[in-house]
């Protein structure tokens, strides 16, 4: 993948406040001549972020406390400032102690304030895959922030899938990688099954015109709910529709939902994972790597035996499947630090400390 050579940085950094109260700061890095791995190239490729905490330099100036948390499909780097998050990860003493760490929070491509379809070239927009997306973060961090190593690099979904690339095309960027709800394998099965029907009801809407639309399509939305089913758990979706008529309304709301989701957006996001195998190049990962996978999760089945299997060619590396219970939620579990912080935490204690 080529970049071109100039870069351009826009720090336009200002405090704001994150809905928990964790102090938040905020800009966007803009890399220029963007090559994707398609063929395509970007002019100016805008790549929003957040950060918590403060950066700490040792005596040569190199930023030592950084740790970099990406995002899964649909998402942004917001997701991880809830209150779960505030208290079971960035708390006084949790694995990423605000206090301690440099946090960075980036918007991935197709998301958020970052560069995306709906920003005006619709369906001309790069077809993206993680592999770009593992690139835009390498610049961000190096050219962006001045950031040359990583405390750990931890993904959630998507984001654990692009930590299992990061762990293969640039191992030594971090003491440690984190993947979690993610398999090192392609896409297939049910998950790819799912995604398809997503991606087909998006082209299949008679108003979506190949993805140059003016008005929003609208009926591809029906599938929306599948999304809360597909990442969802049995107990608590049926604890929050105990009855067929709470079934029907919930669906109804989370279509009315997603009125505003653009589709253009959505689609490309679901068809980004066109590129993802890490599954030739795991004997390379050399970096203490951790997976935690959730035994609920239906995207990442644990009856498959994927993770385990992979685990066997990784040096160093670590796999925690967490049994389901009343505190797990399918494959939403990843937004409960508190159910996955203890492993992290035992993970983080022998990375080297910063």
């Amino acid at each position: 993948m080529l970049i071109g050579t100039a870069l351009a940085v826009v720090l336009q950094v200002g405090a704001c406040a994150a809905a928990t109260g964790l102090p938040v700061a905020e800009g966007d890095y803009v890399a220029h001549d963007f090559r994707f791995a398609d063929g395509h190239d970007l002019p100016a490729l805008r790549l929003h972020y957040e950060t918590l905490g403060t950066p700490r330099r040792d005596a040569s100036g190199a930023i030592v406390n950084a740790a970099m948390l990406l995002h899964g499909t649909t998402g942004t780097g917001r997701q991880f400032l809830s209150e779960a998050d505030e208290r079971d990860l960035f708390g006084p003493g949790k694995p990423l102690d605000a206090s301690r760490f440099y946090v960075i929070l980036p918007d991935g491509i197709g998301a958020g304030g970052s560069a995306k379809p709906s920003d005006g070239l619709q369906a001309r927009f790069p077809h993206y895959g993680y592999g770009d997306q593992v690139e835009a973060q390498r610049l961000l961090l190096e050219q962006g922030l001045g950031v040359k190593h990583l405390a750990v690099l931890l993904g959630t979904s998507m984001g654990g899938m692009e930590a299992w690339l990061w762990a293969e095309r640039h191992p030594a960027m971090a003491d440690g990688m984190v993947a979690i709800a993610a398999t090192p394998a392609p896409i297939a099965g049910r998950n790819m099954m799912w995604r398809a029907m997503v991606i087909d009801a998006i082209k299949a809407d008679s108003d979506f015109h190949g993805g140059l639309y003016g008005a929003e399509p609208q009926a591809w939305r029906a599938v929306l709910p599948s999304f809360t089913i597909m990442t969802g758990d049995a107990r608590h979706l049926e604890a929050d529709a105990p009855t067929r008529g709470a079934a029907e309304a919930e669906d109804g709301r989370l279509v009315a939902g997603g009125a505003k989701i653009d589709a253009d957006d959505y689609l490309a996001t679901f068809e980004s994972s066109w590129d993802y195998d890490p599954s030739a190049a795991l004997d390379r990962i050399a970096v203490p790597l951790l997976s935690i996978n959730f035994a609920d999760d239906l995207l990442n089945p644990a009856e498959l035996g994927v993770t385990e299997a992979a685990m066997a060619q990784v040096k160093g590396g670590a796999a925690v499947l967490l049994p389901a219970g009343p505190n797990t939620f399918g494959h939403q579990t990843l937004g409960h630090p508190e159910v996955w912080g203890p492993p992290l935490a035992a993970f983080m204690a022998r990375l080297p400390q910063r």
